[in-house]
């Protein structure tokens, strides 16, 4: 994963307004079928991380689990889910995570 540069991605897609936080705003803007990537903060709980992981499965959404704590530190929201919508910042933020073989 190439941390560096999905931190300076996240908060690009925040200040552009591509970024969506919130259970139920996530939850609606996935099932609305305009999201490209779903990112779960590390410390999520298990249940709710269950709860997205079957909902982007569905939707067929692809979804990365973070590091604890960087989602707040990249985009300056406490959350612990962010969907991204589909495009380009979607398709980068994928190419960070799955860079070097890992996926999230």
């Amino acid at each position: 994963m190439d941390e560096k540069r999905l931190r300076g991605l996240m908060g690009l897609c925040v200040r552009a307004g591509q970024g969506v936080f919130g259970e139920d705003s996530c939850v609606k803007a996935l099932r609305s079928g305009q999201i490209g990537l779903l990112m779960l903060d590390g410390d999520i709980s298990d249940s709710a991380a269950e709860r997205y992981e079957h909902l982007c499965e569905r939707e067929r959404i692809p979804v990365r689990r973070l590091p604890a704590g960087l989602m707040a530190e990249a985009t300056g929201k406490p959350g612990k889910a962010m969907a991204v919508r589909t495009g380009n910042f979607a398709d980068q933020m994928i190419g960070c995570l799955e860079q070097g073989g890992q996926n999230a």
